[in-house]
């Protein structure tokens, strides 16, 4: 395998560099001093800020776009093996690595890397722990799935050992990874076109668990099921923690809160017990549990990294959201628009349990499923989940990388849903949807958009931005 040397910067072109991720790895190698170019099909804010910063990006991927001078290829695996500059890359004989291979060749240039793992809550953890290092001046390189605002994007480069990245387990992209410390914040069903059940999930979050070193730690949430199956035998340190003061074998867990409110916006304060101090009183400026939750296990990384706690208790105040996570677009005619990127049944509820607590009126969920078979899979669960709301919109299923509709659609969860005995509206188009919500939202409720699809558009449109 190709091996990414800090100390000798080469030639390295990525195919799909305008992906969240591939343009956040792009960037650290250019800092790096590596000649970094690639491609993507359209022009994009990602692509044009790479470009601004002196790196070459080609629209659209041609053979051509291959030369002989690049010492290796990055490819997304979205990139399918007809695509021609995969042929061309193929055919030239030139060293070719997957972006999971690349990030796990990136961590190993550092001496703390992270790695933030879940089926949920990968990306708000990552930024919560992100505020707090900023906060502590530990000035370290960042790779978020997301757009944090404090940093104004997706990618710090800084110039210490310290490097934090999320690890998606789709694929088992993150077994290539090479973490210090990592984190499992849950453990669910998901990604069930990859994965055959949870035994099989399970079973990576084992593996991944595995690649820690002796002088590593897992910091894992006490409450996932039979989480010791996932630890036994392992040589690191382990640290549990979770809402309760016992993990889901009856252990105590190492860090545990009590004492939880919410203001009026439904951002929570609460306190932390830990092995670490005296209880202390933290407070968030995101709603919800699942995020007191993701806190919780920012909070025991900062712990070990022997971060100070005013500076946990200041960045974790800090964090106001990530794009996209329960992150407010607007008010019009005096509804509130959120937009969420909740597409499983868990993050559904979440979201909308959180929202319960936010001022409104009456609630409005417009969710667009994101694949048809995530959406197969958790028919029932879906229209559980989102019948939390008062009034469901729903689009059409987001198809993503799937063809197939498996005999589905949003007409099915509709009739689901109202088989709960809850009002739900489908259309086919967004201009539909939005006439509809035009007529019937009224002054002081809260509407959600909700999906991993282009449903944001639906309150960019309504607020007009």
């Amino acid at each position: 395998m190709y091996q990414i040397d800090f100390n000798h910067p080469t030639s390295i072109y990525f195919v799909g560099i305008g992906g969240i991720s591939m343009s956040g790895l792009a960037e650290i190698l250019h800092n790096a001093g590596f000649r970094v170019s690639g491609s993507d099909r359209t022009k994009s804010a990602l692509t044009e800020s790479l470009e601004q910063k002196g790196i070459s990006v080609f629209y659209g991927q041609r053979a051509e776009n291959i030369t002989d001078d690049i010492d290796c290829v990055v490819f997304t695996s979205a990139i399918s093996h007809d695509n021609p500059e995969y042929i061309a890359t193929i055919n030239k004989q030139i060293p070719f690595l997957t972006r999971a291979e690349l990030l796990g060749e990136l961590m190993q240039n550092y001496q703390t890397p992270i790695a933030i793992s879940g089926t949920h809550g990968k990306t708000t953890t990552t930024s919560m722990v992100s505020e707090i290092l900023l906060q502590a001046d530990t000035d370290p390189t960042l790779s978020i799935g997301g757009i944090l605002k404090s940093i104004g994007g997706n990618i710090r480069v800084g110039q210490t050992d310290l490097f934090v990245t999320e690890a998606c387990e789709y694929t088992n992209s993150f077994l290539s990874f090479s973490p210090k410390i990592s984190i499992i914040l849950n453990i669910e069903e998901d990604h069930l076109d990859f994965f055959k059940d949870i035994d099989d999930i399970r079973h990576s979050f084992r593996e991944f668990a595995k690649l820690l070193p002796a002088d590593g730690c897992l910091i894992i949430n006490g409450e996932i099921p039979d989480f010791r199956k996932i630890t036994e035998g392992l040589s690191c340190q382990v640290i549990t923690y979770c809402s309760n003061c016992k993990n889901s074998d009856g252990t105590p867990a190492d860090y545990h809160t009590s004492g939880i409110s919410c203001n009026e916006y439904g951002h929570p304060t609460f306190l932390v017990h830990s092995p670490q101090g005296p209880t202390q009183k933290f407070d968030l400026q995101v709603p919800g549990q699942h995020n007191i939750s993701n806190a919780l296990s920012a909070i025991a990384l900062a712990d070990l990294l022997h971060i100070d706690r005013a500076d946990t208790i200041k960045g974790l105040h800090a964090f106001t959201g990530t794009d996209r996570r329960f992150e407010y677009k607007g008010c019009i005619g005096g509804v509130t628009i959120i937009d969420d990127y909740a597409h499983h049944p868990t993050e559904i509820t979440a979201t909308l349990t959180a929202a319960r607590d936010y001022p409104h009126n009456t609630l409005w969920c417009v969710f667009q499923p994101h694949t048809y078979t995530r959406t197969k899979a958790f028919m029932k669960d879906f229209a559980r989940a989102l019948s939390l709301a008062d009034k469901i919109v729903l689009a059409d299923i987001y198809a993503a990388r799937e063809t197939d509709t498996l005999g589905v659609s949003s007409e099915t969860l509709q009739e689901e849903i109202q088989a709960l005995g809850h009002e739900a509206f489908y259309f086919p188009s967004f201009d539909e949807i939005e006439n509809f919500l035009l007529k019937n939202c009224t002054n002081g409720d809260l509407l959600i958009t909700m999906g991993a699809g282009d449903v944001l558009k639906i309150g960019e449109n309504l607020l007009g931005i």
